[in-house]
């Protein structure tokens, strides 16, 4: 057995491992700039400044999604910015909205985050740019991504469970994990519901220590989950305890609120069904 010295050392090398592994939301990588154009900022008063809250996606000129726990009380002088990268550098890309309309689903339930969705309408249309732009998202009949299927999502989160936050935005590959080992009772129980979707991604030797999990956080709420290019998901709970192996990311499935979303889009106003 080795030294006490020794086993200082390994401890304090596998510390700066684990720190210098954490580079994105959890693992992840800073994209490339306005490579994500609909990717939105929401950001709360702070002092003389705004901060960097929760995330979103642009769905229509002057229509941002995000989830209802953003904002679970109004806009509260938030703000909406489109066309970011870097949160701290004078983009000449950014545009800045006030919220003119908030709509956070009417059955959004603070005890699961179940219909974690909301809608915020800008108090004008953005101006289309080669770094902003909308998202295309899944609506009804459309086939959602099964088990194992690899996603990706993006966003400004916390960098692990300390609270750093990056200032550029990240990006993440994850896998969904199966419906079925979400709704265990050592992962999420009945708190898992047939509106969400749950993925990480497990990365084994060589990525660093040994099943660390790939995950987003806190700060990526609202922000999109992609597949094929689509997005299928809004980012919800599940970061709350990011990185541990038995509480992956939970999203909020989109596809399940075309209706709702139509209706408060005025797109197609139809007459809700019971």
């Amino acid at each position: 057995m080795g030294s006490e010295k020794e086993v200082l050392v390994a401890a304090a090398v596998f510390l700066v491992a684990l720190i210098s592994q954490s580079e994105g939301i959890i693992g992840g990588r800073e994209a490339a700039p306005h490579s994500r154009p609909y990717m939105a900022s929401i950001q709360a008063p702070e002092g003389e400044t705004m901060k960097h809250e929760c995330g979103g996606f642009a769905v229509a000129d002057q229509w941002v999604m995000t989830a209802a726990h953003c904002l679970p009380s109004g806009p509260g002088g938030r703000k909406v910015v489109l066309g970011v990268h870097s949160l701290s550098e004078p983009e000449e890309t950014k545009q800045t909205f006030d919220i003119l309309e908030l709509h956070n689903h009417p059955d959004f339930s603070p005890w699961n985050y179940d219909n974690d969705i909301a809608l915020i309408k800008l108090d004008r249309p953005f101006n289309v740019s080669e770094a902003v732009k909308t998202a295309e998202f899944l609506r009804a009949g459309g086939a959602n991504p099964g088990a194992d299927a690899e996603v990706d999502t993006a966003g400004w989160g916390s960098l692990d469970n300390l609270g750093s936050r990056p200032d550029k935005l990240k990006e993440l590959a994850v896998e969904v994990v199966s419906s079925a080992r979400c709704r265990r009772s050592d992962y999420f129980g009945r708190k898992f519901t047939d509106n969400m979707i749950c993925a990480h991604r497990v990365c084994p030797d060589p990525c660093g220590q040994p099943h660390r999990k790939e995950d987003s956080c806190d700060g990526d709420s609202g922000g999109p989950l992609l597949y094929n290019g689509v997005v299928v998901g809004i980012t919800s709970n599940g970061g709350k305890k990011c990185g541990q192996m038995k509480k992956p990311g939970i999203y909020t499935i989109i596809s399940h609120y075309t209706e709702w979303i139509d209706n408060t889009m005025a797109l197609q106003p139809t007459a809700a069904q019971d």
